[in-house]
């Protein structure tokens, strides 16, 4: 008869969320996995560690970001691997997923995932996975893609900003899903409107109302159609990215009670920040789609509580300090894009108490959807046979958001001075701390949960 080895490691939480719900538990780790969720207290001899957590502690499962523009290769001076890593674990989150945008080369082909891997080896403090482009022209390269393990695919429907990663038209974006279909592969889609988008004023000047009145609602919703028309046509999975105007979400709520295959996420900054109270020329706002007015806020939350939206994901999008363009404040000439990977859990956090939502469901929206998302079945949740990704947080600890705390490369942002609530104490990847100095994180490819690069 075999003899179990002890664990590696052994946390005796008084408050913890396991599955979907928060109480008390003891969890031991193996190996890099969760070995067992027991009882709190439940003795487990011979453990190479011991963790006792205080009454005002939670251990949560580590988050899972699957929204982050990281930017290395090319414009690694916007952010890089190993600083948005160490930002992500800062703030709890222990797997993140790098868009295909926003970094040179693009990656819309094996050759731009390969540079993209070897800029990322040996940096990385959390595990990293990778989406796909979808451009026009680039069908035949999506097969390719997903063979070399990127974990799903992204495309626009309207000018991306970056020159090698155009839009798809409508009947470009039929085509995509068609061949996606094939592969059972996602498409995630920044859903703007490029028609209606011709339609509205162009973005110029000081005044936010009028950086608001170049993305009016009416340009998600435009393209949210036409992504359901397009998985209704086609029957393949799609994915809305960062919505925030929440008139489009009864379109969502109707095709899924069609069968529509979709899903949706929002971002820390649409739950947290209304349009009333951004100043003129306070360009660290400005992001595509905009944050909305106040109106637009509590249905994004009423979404996320009803399952409309599926998750929370940061949408980190940093820039050089100057591509913000803080000394004219004009948002027409700012980049669009908000600086949130350490801050995502905290600010979400402490929306969600004001509102009386648990901690249990934040994690389900900022862990266990966006793993589900990527196709990454052993991270999201604190349950046997789990990667042991964990976080101590504090709930009630309060904090004021200072620039020099943030590990972002770019920390200009609109939540400096602001007070939140919840502080990440510890995290642990695969049962080991997280260390800033040594990373240890793996890169992660689709094909049957392999881990591709070295600790």
């Amino acid at each position: 008869m075999s003899v179990e080895a002890p664990p590696d490691l052994v946390i005796h939480a008084r408050r913890a969320v396991t599955g979907r719900r928060e109480a008390p538990a003891t969890v031991s780790v193996r190996g890099g996995r969760v070995a067992a969720v027991a009882p709190h207290g439940t003795a487990f001899p011979g453990a190479a560690e011991v963790v006792e957590l205080g009454p005002d502690a939670v251990l949560l499962p580590g988050l899972v970001d699957s929204h982050v523009h990281i930017n290395e290769p090319g414009h690694t001076e916007w952010e890089g691997f190993a600083s948005a890593t160490r930002a992500a674990a800062a703030g709890g989150i222990t797997t993140l997923v790098d868009m295909p945008v926003d970094s040179v080369p693009a990656t819309v082909d094996v050759a731009a995932l390969a540079a993209k891997r070897a800029a990322a080896l040996g940096r990385c403090h959390v595990d990293v996975g990778f989406w796909g482009g979808a451009i026009p022209g680039g069908t035949g390269e999506l097969a390719a893609l997903h063979r070399a393990g990127v974990l799903g695919f992204k495309c626009f429907l309207a000018d991306s900003g970056a020159p090698d990663f155009p839009p798809l038209s409508e009947d470009g974006l039929v085509t995509a899903m068609r061949a996606l279909r094939e592969l059972d592969a996602v498409l995630l889609v920044h859903a703007e409107s490029e028609a209606e988008l011709a339609s509205c004023p162009p973005p110029a000047g000081r005044r936010y109302r009028d950086f608001l009145a170049s993305r009016p609602a009416r340009v998600e919703r435009a393209a949210v159609a036409a992504v359901i028309g397009a998985a209704r046509l086609t029957g393949a999975r799609a994915h809305i990215v960062h919505l925030s105007g929440a008139e489009a979400l009864p379109l969502i709520a109707a095709a899924r009670r069609d069968g529509v295959r979709i899903t949706a996420e929002t971002c820390p900054h649409y739950l947290s920040l209304c349009a009333e109270e951004i100043s003129d020329g306070a360009t660290e706002f400005a992001c595509c789609p905009p944050i909305r007015e106040a109106a637009n806020r509590e249905p994004l939350w009423s979404g996320l509580v009803r399952g409309t939206l599926d998750m929370v994901v940061s949408d980190h999008s940093p820039c050089a300090a100057e591509l913000k363009h803080r000394d004219t404040g004009d948002f027409g000439a700012a980049w669009g894009g908000i600086s949130s990977l350490q801050l995502a859990l905290p600010v979400v956090w402490t929306e969600a108490r004001r509102r009386g939502i648990s901690l249990a469901e934040v994690v389900r929206w900022m862990s266990e959807r966006p793993a589900r998302l990527a196709g990454l079945a052993a991270k999201g949740m604190i349950a046997p046979g789990y990667d042991a990704d964990l976080c101590v947080f504090a709930p009630d600890e309060g904090f004021t958001v200072r620039v020099e705390d943030l590990r972002h490369r770019q920390p200009v942002g609109p939540y400096t001075g602001r007070r939140l609530y919840g502080t990440v104490r510890r995290t642990w990847l695969r049962g080991r701390d997280i260390d800033p100095l040594h990373p240890a994180g793996r890169l992660l490819a689709r094909t049957a949960h392999r881990l591709e690069g070295a600790s």
